[in-house]
């Protein structure tokens, strides 16, 4: 195995809630309207410092989806997943995106990201 290489971001930024490694920026954010299994979810253009699980077809919300779920280069955690395949075309705007669980990041707080981070305290 390799030398792991993290990437610094700057501005404002989104980090795992465990470790603290950088994984995006605010800038990236394409919607504050996902749903996890434990809550709310933002859709990310681009996400920096994860490993990649395995592919595997899920029926999501918004129907049936190819993703591997994303983990935390810094502590491991599954932090979300990234959509490959999206297999109905009006969903397509989704592949290569990630979705993170505000549960178990930290960043730039807005009023959505103040509830995460409490409920974040509460599990603590």
């Amino acid at each position: 195995m390799g030398r792991v290489f993290i990437v610094e971001l700057e501005g404002q930024i989104y980090s795992c809630k465990y470790c603290n490694t950088h994984l995006t920026k605010e800038q990236d954010i394409m919607s504050k309207s996902f749903q996890s299994r434990c809550g709310q979810a933002y859709l990310f253009n681009e996400v920096v410092n994860i490993s990649i699980g395995n592919k595997e077809d899920r029926m999501l919300m918004t129907g049936l989806h190819t993703v591997t779920d994303i983990f935390c280069v810094g502590c491991g955690s599954n932090i979300g997943w990234k959509y490959v395949t999206a297999h109905e075309i009006h969903q397509k705007y989704k592949e290569g995106r990630s979705v993170l669980e505000l549960y178990k990041i930290v960043g730039p707080y807005d009023s959505n990201d103040l509830v995460c981070q409490e409920i974040s305290r509460l599990e603590i």
